[in-house]
C-alpha cells in the first residue's frame, strides 16, 4: 500500500520508470510516507541505514557498483545536511546519486517549528539539478510535480553524470496508506547526440511513422535557414506546419501563419477533430495564446521538442521526448527515413487556413501595421516591440525577405527600442520598428545617443495608453484603477523625434496614413531617420479587433 500524497506517488512511479532500483532509507517521522511507499514498491531494493552521513556514502558505493543511479532518502532538518559530504564526493566523482529529502510545508520554515531549515537548493553548485516539489492539490500542481521529477532524473546523466536533489514538502496527516497502485506517470525521455548509427534512432523513426496526424510548431528563431531542396518536399508534405513571422525562414515550405484567426474560427468540436497525434516543436517562444490553449486542451499522444541544449521545455503540458540535436540536422536526417505515403492531415489544415480571409481593418492601430507591412521593401529588417505591436503583426502577410526580430525572451516592453537601434547601428539594411506608445516612451532614451543612422524608421502607434489591457477577456476596470493599469497619457513624440534628428511624419486618419506610409516605406535610405506617429482611439481599436474575431466564428 502507498501514501495518498500525489507528489510522492509521482516520485515513486518515475523512479521506477527511469530505472532506479536501489534506495537507501534513513529513519525519521517527516519521511514516513516516503519510506512506507518506496519500501512497498516490488521493483525497489531498499537498504536501511540510520546515520545519514554514512547512508550517503553507502548509497554512493551502491551507485559505483554497476554505474546505475541510486537514491538516498532522509527526513527533514539537519538530517539532510549530513548528506552533504557524500553529495560533494558524488559531484566530483560524477556519480548518479539521487537525494530525496522530506520537508515541512514552506509556510513553517523559519517559524521555530521543529526540524526545519531552508532545504531547497541547500547543496548549491554541488548538484546538477535541485527541485522543490509542490504539494499537489490541482491538476496543474501534479503536472508541475511530474515535470520537475522528470527534469531532475534526466539530469543524472546529461552531459556527464552527477547527483541531483529532490525536496518533498509533506503536510499532515501523512500516516495513511490508502492507495493500492502507483499512478501511470508521464515519463519524459531524452535522446542525446543522435546519428543514424545510434541503436535507439530507428525506434524513434518507427514511432514517428506510425502517426498520420503530425503537427510541427516552430517558435522564434533569429536566423535564416534555407533547407536543401532535396529535403523540402520530403519534409513539408508529412506535417502540418505552424509558425509565426518571428520564426523567419526556418521552415521547409509555406507554413500556416494565420494561427489566431484560424483557431478562433473553430469551435471546441472542430478543434478536437483536428487534434494532432504527434506534435514536434523547435525554436523559441510562441506568441499565439490560442495555439497554446488549443494544444493544452487537445493534447497530442506524444510531444517531441528538438533543441541543441536538450532542456526540458513543456509549454503545452504534454512533453514526452526531448531530442538534443540541432533541429535542422534532425529534420534533414529524418526526411529520407519517413514512409512515402502522404497523410491528409496537412492538407486538411491548409484548406481550413486558406478559407480565412486576409485581415482588414478600418483606420486603427491594426490598419497602420497592415498598411506598412504591405509596403515594406525587401530585403529589410523588421523589429516588433512587445504587447500589441508584435501580436497585431501576426495578422498580416510579410514579404519573404524581411527579417523579423523581437524581444520575446521575457516579453517585456522595456528595451525594445534600444535593442532595435543597436541592431540597426550594425546593419546596412533599412530597419523598421513597430512600437506602441508605452514601449516607446519607456525606452525613449534609446534615441539619446549618436550611434544610429538614416537606415532607422520607427512606426509609433500612439493611442494614449495601454490599449491591449482593454482587449483582455473578462477584465473590467474600475475608473479609479484604469489610469494606473493602462498608463493613460497625452504625450506625442514629435518634439523628441525632431530634436534627435528624425524626419517626423504623422497620421490621424486613413488618408494621412496612406500618404505617410508611402513616404515611410520608400526603399532607398534617405538623409535622415524617420518616425511615423499614428494616432488612434484605443476604445475604437479594441471594438474593431473584437468585431474582427467575432465575425470569424
Amino acid at each position: 500500500m502507498y501514501t495518498d500524497k500525489k507528489s510522492i506517488l509521482q516520485l515513486a512511479a518515475l523512479l521506477k520508470a527511469h530505472g532506479v532500483h536501489k534506495i537507501v532509507l534513513c529513519p525519521g517521522s517527516r519521511n514516513i510516507p516516503l519510506v512506507q511507499t518506496l519500501a512497498n514498491v516490488p521493483e525497489f531494493t531498499c537498504y536501511p541505514v540510520t546515520d545519514e552521513r554514512s547512508a550517503g556514502f553507502f548509497a554512493l558505493g551502491l551507485a559505483l557498483h554497476g554505474g546505475t543511479p541510486t537514491a538516498v532518502c532522509c527526513t527533514s532538518g539537519t538530517a539532510l545536511l549530513n548528506l552533504h559530504p557524500a553529495v560533494a564526493e558524488a559531484f566530483y566523482q560524477q556519480v548518479s546519486l539521487i537525494v530525496i529529502s522530506a520537508d515541512r510545508p514552506g509556510a513553517w520554515i523559519g517559524q521555530m517549528d521543529g526540524q526545519t531549515l531552508p532545504q531547497p537548493g541547500v547543496f548549491g553548485s554541488l548538484v546538477k539539478k535541485s527541485v522543490n516539489l509542490p504539494e499537489v492539490t490541482t491538476d496543474e500542481d501534479e503536472w508541475y510535480c511530474n515535470r520537475l521529477i522528470n527534469e531532475a532524473l534526466l539530469e543524472l546523466n546529461h552531459h556527464g553524470k552527477g547527483p541531483v536533489h529532490i525536496n518533498v514538502p509533506i503536510s499532515e496527516p501523512f500516516f495513511k496508506l490508502p492507495v493500492s497502485e502507483l499512478p501511470e506517470a508521464r515519463v519524459i525521455t531524452r535522446y542525446q547526440g543522435l546519428n543514424i548509427y545510434d541503436k535507439d534512432y530507428q525506434p524513434l523513426i518507427d514511432r514517428l511513422n506510425k502517426y498520420q496526424r503530425r503537427m510541427m510548431v516552430v517558435g522564434q528563431m533569429n536566423l535564416i535557414y534555407l533547407f536543401d531542396k532535396r529535403y523540402i518536399k520530403m519534409l513539408y508534405k508529412h506535417f502540418a506546419w505552424f509558425t509565426e513571422n518571428i520564426s523567419n525562414r526556418t521552415i521547409p515550405g509555406i507554413p500556416i501563419r494565420n494561427i489566431e484567426p484560424l483557431l478562433c474560427s473553430m469551435d471546441f468540436e472542430a478543434q478536437q477533430k483536428m487534434r494532432p497525434e504527434l506534435l514536434i516543436t523547435y525554436g523559441g517562444h510562441i506568441i499565439s495564446k490560442r495555439l497554446k490553449k488549443f494544444l493544452r486542451r487537445h493534447p497530442p499522444v506524444e510531444h517531441w521538442h528538438i533543441s541543441a541544449d536538450g532542456e526540458v521545455v513543456d509549454l503545452f503540458g504534454s512533453l514526452t521526448t526531448v531530442i538534443e540535436i540541432d533541429p535542422f540536422e534532425f529534420l534533414e536526417k529524418i526526411a529520407p527515413m519517413m514512409n512515402t505515403r502522404t497523410p491528409e492531415y496537412p492538407r486538411q489544415w491548409e484548406t481550413l487556413s486558406k478559407a480565412i480571409p486576409q485581415a482588414s481593418f478600418p483606420y486603427s492601430e491594426m490598419s497602420a501595421i497592415g498598411e506598412v507591412m504591405r509596403r515594406l521593401p525587401a530585403p529589410c529588417a523588421l523589429h516588433l516591440a512587445n504587447s500589441s505591436a508584435v501580436r497585431y503583426a501576426q495578422l498580416f502577410n510579410l514579404p519573404e525577405e524581411v527579417e523579423v526580430l523581437s524581444n520575446r525572451g521575457t516579453n517585456g516592453i522595456e528595451g525594445s527600442l534600444s535593442t532595435a537601434v543597436g541592431y540597426a547601428a550594425a546593419s546596412e539594411k533599412l530597419n523598421f520598428i513597430f512600437i506602441g506608445d508605452l514601449s516607446f516612451f519607456y525606452d525613449m532614451n534609446a534615441l539619446w545617443n549618436p550611434n544610429y543612422g538614416a537606415n532607422l524608421r520607427i512606426l509609433l502607434l500612439n493611442n494614449s495608453g495601454g490599449e491591449i489591457f482593454h482587449a483582455l477577456p473578462g477584465l473590467e476596470l474600475h475608473e479609479n484603477a484604469r489610469r494606473f493599469v493602462t498608463a493613460t497619457h497625452r504625450t506625442s513624440a514629435r518634439a523628441w523625434a525632431e530634436d534627435c534628428g528624425f524626419e517626423y511624419l504623422a497620421a490621424h486618419n486613413a488618408d494621412e496614413l496612406t500618404a505617410a506610409a508611402e513616404q515611410f516605406t520608400q526603399p532607398s535610405i534617405t538623409q535622415r531617420p524617420m518616425l511615423l506617429e499614428v494616432f488612434t482611439d484605443k476604445a475604437a481599436d479594441v471594438e474593431l479587433l473584437k468585431e474582427y474575431y467575432h465575425n470569424l466564428k
